[in-house]
This record gives structure tokens, sequence and C-alpha cells, in this order.
């Protein structure tokens, strides 16, 4: 008479089990030897104008120069009586 096959396969399931085991003692150990770095700078990932990932930061964009005079010169709109709020408010009511 041959044996059970319930015993085999417990056998396997238990093999498997201590197999795993194993492995990840084996990665845990890995992992606590590796060095560790909690430094902000090695953390941080910067991301360029076309999405791509980076280490290093951008290049600073050199400042804007602004035409003092265009701003003085700007032709400005002025409404008497507020006329502006009365345009934007809503009129088609008012005659029914």
């Amino acid at each position: 008479m041959s044996k059970n096959q319930n015993t085999f396969i417990k056998k396997q399931k238990a093999e498997l089990k201590k197999r795993k085991k194993r492995e990840k003692q084996e990665k845990m150990a890995a992992r606590k030897d590796q060095p560790k770095s909690g430094d902000l700078d090695d953390m941080i990932a910067y991301v360029d104008e076309f999405g791509n990932i980076s280490d290093t930061p951008p290049e600073p964009e050199p400042p804007k120069k602004e035409n003092p005079q265009r701003k003085e010169n700007a032709p400005r709109r002025e409404y008497p009586n507020n006329a502006q709020q009365q345009n934007n408010r809503n009129t088609k009511f008012k005659n029914e």
C-alpha cells in the first residue's frame, strides 16, 4: 500500500513555508546591511520642463527686465458712474 497523498502535500507546504521565511530573513538582513542616509538632499528629486526626473537642481532662470515706461503709458479704462458694473449685470428679466 502507498502512503496517503495528504502527508506528501503537507511536507511540500512546510518546505515552501520554510523557504519563504528564510528568503524573507535574507532580504531583511540585506536591507539592514545597506548604509542609510537620512539627508534631505538625497531624497529630493527635481522635475525639468519636459517632465524628466533628475537629481540635479535646474538652472535658475535669468530675471525678466520690466519696462517701467510701458506701465506708466498704458491706457486705462475708466467708466463713468460704474457703467462697467451695470453692463455686467443680467438685464434679461428687467423688462418682463
